[in-house]
């Protein structure tokens, strides 16, 4: 592998490789390299998909806008039968956000920024489809969307079935829901949102962009930003209420009771698909019950 990458560092990026950094990755093959020239970059190896191109346009863009993403340096381009490799600008260091009020409100308000300048989909295209945990809406059979790395797909996996009622009432109440889309990040995770201090550092992963409405990507970023002890940890109800009110003072304009809701249903199907693929081997850690029907309850299902 390391031959291949180093024979793809040459023609796209004019310089060898001079030492491995690390290497890291679930859906990605990541590397942090760094050149002979003395550059420092991170090579995204994964299969090829048309709504990568898309993708590393709305990182270009934010980034050109001075947001705190990578540079892009080289695109999309295929290395291999059916993969796609990019290179961006390595950048280390920083800390993830922790868990208290004051970490909900620069999270939102790093979002809101990021949706205020986030490209026209007419300029960068298509985008779908969106990362299963974000595609409540996709077009596929049954409830839940083939996840990423099984094959086999989630609806073959029973129950539990409360969590099936849980996918399926915020889905139907997305569903419901008519708003103008926007492009922003599906990913809000706490690595890969990092901070310097109280300073947003940089973002990661712009593989995960996605186009949906404004409520669906903050209450998808609003169940999963927070983290404890340096570990990610799935956002209390309170967490989410104070990521909400910050989002909403971030973006200087109300919601109808309608955005809301979808909000708050958009936190359910984000953390019930996360809860689904822990039931296919081992203990559901994503989403109780008791919550999942109080978020149900604050969106309308």
């Amino acid at each position: 592998m390391h031959d291949t990458l180093g024979q793809w560092c040459e023609r796209w990026l004019g310089s060898a490789i001079s030492e491995v950094l690390f290497e890291t990755g679930s859906l990605s093959a990541v590397t942090g390299l760094r050149l002979a020239d003395g550059r420092e970059v991170v090579v995204k190896v994964r299969r090829c998909a048309p709504r990568l191109n898309a993708a590393h346009l709305v990182q270009r863009h934010v980034r050109q806008r001075g947001y705190p993403a990578p540079e892009p340096l080289v695109p999309p381009v295929p290395v291999g039968a059916a993969d796609c490799a990019s290179a961006e600008q390595l950048v280390g260091g920083g800390a993830i956000g922790g868990r208290g009020r004051g970490d909900a409100e620069r999270s939102a308000e790093a979002l809101a920024w990021l949706l205020r300048i986030t490209p026209a989909r007419a300029d960068v295209g298509d985008l779908s489809p969106a990362p299963p945990w974000v595609a409540w809406d996709h077009a596929g059979p049954g409830l839940w969307p083939a996840p990423d790395g099984r094959p086999e797909g989630l609806n073959t996996v029973a129950g539990p079935g409360w969590l099936d009622d849980a996918g399926l009432r915020a889905r139907e109440r997305l569903g419901r829901y008519r708003a103008p889309r926007v492009i922003g990040h599906g990913d809000w995770h706490a690595d890969n949102v990092r901070w310097s201090g109280i300073k947003l550092l940089v973002v990661h992963d712009w593989d995960s962009v996605v186009y949906q409405p404004e409520a669906v990507v903050a209450g998808v970023a609003a169940a999963i930003f927070p983290a404890s002890d340096a570990c990610w940890q799935p956002a209390t109800i309170t967490e989410s209420e104070e990521f909400l009110d910050a989002y909403l003072r971030a973006r200087s304009g109300p919601w109808a009771q309608d955005d809301i809701q979808a909000f708050w249903a958009a936190t359910v199907w984000t953390r019930a698909f996360d809860a689904k693929e822990e039931s296919a081997g081992g203990p559901v850690m994503s989403l109780s019950q008791a919550e999942a029907l109080d978020r149900l309850a604050r969106a309308g299902a």
